[in-house]
């Protein structure tokens, strides 16, 4: 099938601001570079820690950002805009670089994730779609990790497609949640587009159309011996457990296993000690406890609390939606401008000036220590510097890593998150400070923004 690279499909995917501050500048004949940093401001109740992911997309969009003829023609049709700033846009295309966190890294709030620098006007009309796409997906992946943790070792698959709001939103989901951990997914066009692993079961509507739940039973392991899991809760847990220990024999007697049975209601943890208890007495040690049902980070928690004999979690909505955190407090800011260092001033949100790297430290077991906002220029010998450059001449610049590269490597970055800071209730403040070079700048600018500004002395 042929498709449209995505940066031209998506040209007008923007708010409608971008395009008319890109049309005064260049009016002003404003082409000088500029730098815009994205970072999110604070944490959400009870984060302690961000995860981030979206970067494959934000760059695939810049490398292949075009405005179509059909575009333009609409462009034109609001009477907005003159002909030479129409004729302007159809031959941009972004020429700029990006330094950028490696998609899986651990960051906190007010660190980079990522600064584009370019001509003004490419570098302004990447902003809507960058936050677009990094926000969801750190969003994402910062809830999930989470579940990921507390589940200790439990596999964990993705079901939140039919509650995700849009259906690229669960695409995105899929993706994110698979990034810090999960298994897989239910959903099957994410399993094709990024390699993911998928799982089903079956619904309550497929049990309540046959004559029994045995019957709907038998035929789902008829034709799926492979992957049998048994929704158990349609009429009575413990008497589908007993209908699914009866289809278990059965399918043992051809040779074949059972996979899974799995709650959907009730009191998890006291359901599925009976329920294990049963399928144990019957010789059925092999045949684990899937439960779904609201399940996040904290109902986890609350359930294998209890005791809870369960052995996988599908998590669906309450993850799909970032149910206690549904957004961040996410910024792309311009920090510099021909060759000027900038800075917003506004109460509760001011800004870090100019081009940045972050630098952490490490202890002598390996964990993060603390983390060091500097300047780009500024050296720190005894820090990991973090932002790498991915692009340049608007071009990425080497292959970004597989999504199972980057899965091993939030992996490997979340074990050196001390426990403290990962915490799911009340986490300890990860130490971030800035270095003595950016602090003084800032202070400078701030100075020189208050006496041109605002007549102060």
């Amino acid at each position: 099938m042929n498709q449209k690279p995505l940066g031209e499909r998506l040209a007008l995917l923007t708010d409608l601001y971008q395009l008319t501050m890109a049309a005064c500048y260049f009016d002003q004949e404003m082409f000088e570079e500029a730098t815009f940093s994205l970072f999110i401001r604070k944490y959400p109740a009870q984060r302690g820690y961000f995860v981030a992911a979206g970067l494959a997309e934000a760059l695939h969009y810049l490398e292949t950002l075009r405005f179509t003829a059909e575009d333009l023609a609409y462009l034109a049709t609001t009477g907005l805009f003159n002909s030479h700033f129409l004729n302007y846009l159809r031959g941009l295309r972004f020429t700029g670089k990006v330094q950028a966190l490696p998609e899986g890294s651990i960051f906190f709030e007010d660190e980079p994730i990522l600064e584009v620098s370019g001509p003004i006007i490419e570098a302004q009309l990447a902003e809507t779609f960058i936050i677009n796409a990094v926000s969801l997906q750190t969003l994402i992946a910062t809830k999930a990790s989470r579940a990921v943790q507390v589940a200790e070792g439990r596999p964990l698959v993705d079901f939140s497609l039919r509650r995700t709001q849009g259906s690229d939103a669960g695409l995105k989901v899929a993706r994110a949640s698979f990034l810090v951990g999960f298994l897989g997914t239910s959903n099957v066009l994410a399993g094709k587009l990024y390699g993911l692993p998928i799982f089903g079961t079956m619904a309550h509507s497929y049990i309540t159309s046959f004559p029994h739940e045995i019957d709907a039973f038998r035929v789902f392991a008829h034709n799926f011996p492979t992957i049998a899991t048994l929704l158990i809760d349609t009429y009575d847990n413990i008497s589908g457990a007993r209908h699914a220990v009866t289809v278990a024999k059965e399918m043992e007697a051809r040779g074949q296993r059972l996979d899974f049975v799995r709650l959907d209601s009730g009191d998890m943890a006291a359901i599925s000690k009976e329920v294990r208890r049963l399928l144990d007495d019957h010789g059925l040690n092999y045949v684990r406890i899937l439960a779904s049902g609201g399940f996040d980070e904290h109902k986890i928690t609350r359930v294998l609390a209890d005791g809870a004999r369960i052995d996988a979690f599908a998590v669906g909505t309450k993850m799909g939606v970032s149910e206690d955190a549904p957004y961040f407090d996410i910024a792309y800011k311009l920090v510099r401008y021909a060759d000027q260092p900038v800075m917003k001033l506004s109460t509760g949100k001011v800004t870090l000036v100019d081009k940045k790297q972050i630098w952490r430290t490490f202890d002598a077991q390996g964990a993060m220590g603390g983390d060091i906002i500097a300047l780009r220029q500024e050296a720190m010998p005894e820090g990991t510097s973090l932002l790498q450059p991915v692009m340049a001449n608007g071009r990425i610049i080497r292959p970004l890593p597989s999504l199972r590269e980057s899965r091993e490597y939030f992996k490997d970055q979340f074990a050196r998150l001390p426990a403290a800071h990962r915490a799911i209730q009340d986490p300890t403040p990860y130490p971030v400070t800035l270095s003595s070079g950016l602090k003084e700048l800032q202070s400078r600018v701030v100075q020189q923004i208050r006496h041109r500004e605002l007549g102060e002395s």
